[in-house]
């Protein structure tokens, strides 16, 4: 067991259609569940046009999700609570920024919850303008610019 607790995962990036069951099983524990989010506020229309990411544990269980917006906006981070601190989110948002620069996108958005800003500066993200109100939680716009 390696003391920097870097799970081991699968990241799979594909359609709505082919990871949907898994996405938003991780997406419906963390936020519909656990941060109380509507569930009519946390799905819309963008998943279908949506790339989508999904880490997968060693056991094959989705561990986290997160999608790319055709417009380079990244969005629906989540990370099941068994599963952080363990590097899982990182890996999923490298995939998601490969995507973006591979997409040719010159510049990446997120909307950050204010608590996890600092883990989206680690990764190249600069906060942009003032703390707004998203679903009933704090966040602040980020950007990144791709090379």
């Amino acid at each position: 067991m390696s003391t920097n607790k870097q799970a081991t995962v699968r990241i799979a990036l594909g359609t709505w259609d082919r990871l949907r069951e898994d996405a938003y099983s991780v997406r419906h524990e963390v936020f519909v569940v656990e941060q109380k989010v509507p569930p009519e506020v946390e799905m819309d229309d963008d998943d279908a046009v949506s790339v989508h990411a999904v880490a997968y544990g060693p056991d094959g269980a989705p561990m986290g999700t997160g999608r790319l917006l055709p417009d380079g906006h990244i969005g629906r981070m989540a990370v099941h609570k068994r599963a952080r601190g363990m590097g899982v989110g990182g890996q999923l948002l490298d995939a998601l920024i490969e995507q973006g620069h591979g997409d040719g996108h010159r510049m990446l958005v997120l909307h950050a919850q204010t608590h996890a800003a600092g883990f989206y500066q680690a990764h190249g993200f600069s906060v942009e303008g003032e703390e707004f109100i998203e679903a009933g939680i704090p966040h602040v716009v980020m950007t990144r610019v791709l090379k």
